[in-house]
């Protein structure tokens, strides 16, 4: 089961509870915060994104380039299949056929999201900066004794009410002097 139905099973249970048993409701300090607002804002974030950002450009000029060399060999196919004996013509359409098989295994090698290079990239240049945001709203959670800590981006939530506190800015701003003090 994946860690986002896990994690809606977890918020469902919890707003039913809030709806179901309303003097437990009341004593239960609940807040929310916007992941991908955090992961916008905060610097680090930013960065590791220009990384990956820029892997990935160089990944589509590698297989713009290979498209572009298979464009061209079918093209000189075309253009000289008639003065080619049969022997040649295997030769091309072979050639051909091993730069389409190069082309489909780097795509899959690069972009299959279950281990593709530029996946696998991206996980481990954000797991520290999603460690690092975890730890400041685990800190504030400790310290403020929240019972709760929702993320918007995470769950499917319709509403908020303006009693129940966005931690968003303030963990943007433990996660600037965490940055600072570095």
């Amino acid at each position: 089961m994946g860690s986002k139905k896990i994690i809606k099973m977890v918020m469902a249970l919890f707003i039913i509870l809030i709806i179901a048993a309303p003097g437990f409701s009341q004593k239960l300090k609940i807040a929310y915060v916007h992941s991908q607002k955090i992961l916008s804002d905060f610097k680090e974030a930013i960065d590791v994104q220009r990384k990956i950002d820029e892997i990935d450009r160089q990944f589509q000029a590698e297989g713009r380039e290979m498209q572009e060399r298979l464009r061209l060999l079918q093209d000189q196919y075309e253009s000289q299949a008639l003065l080619l004996s049969d022997a040649k013509k295997k030769e091309k359409e072979q050639e051909i056929q091993n730069l389409i098989l190069k082309l489909q295994q780097f795509q899959q090698e690069k972009y299959n999201p279950q281990t593709g290079e530029i996946y696998k990239i991206q996980a481990d240049l954000l797991q520290p900066v999603l460690d690092k945001i975890n730890g400041i709203i685990k800190k504030i959670g400790e310290e403020e004794n929240y019972d709760l800590i929702l993320d918007t981006a995470a769950g499917n939530i319709l509403h908020v009410s303006d009693q129940i506190t966005d931690l968003t800015e303030r963990i943007l701003e433990e996660l600037d002097k965490a940055s600072v003090k570095k």
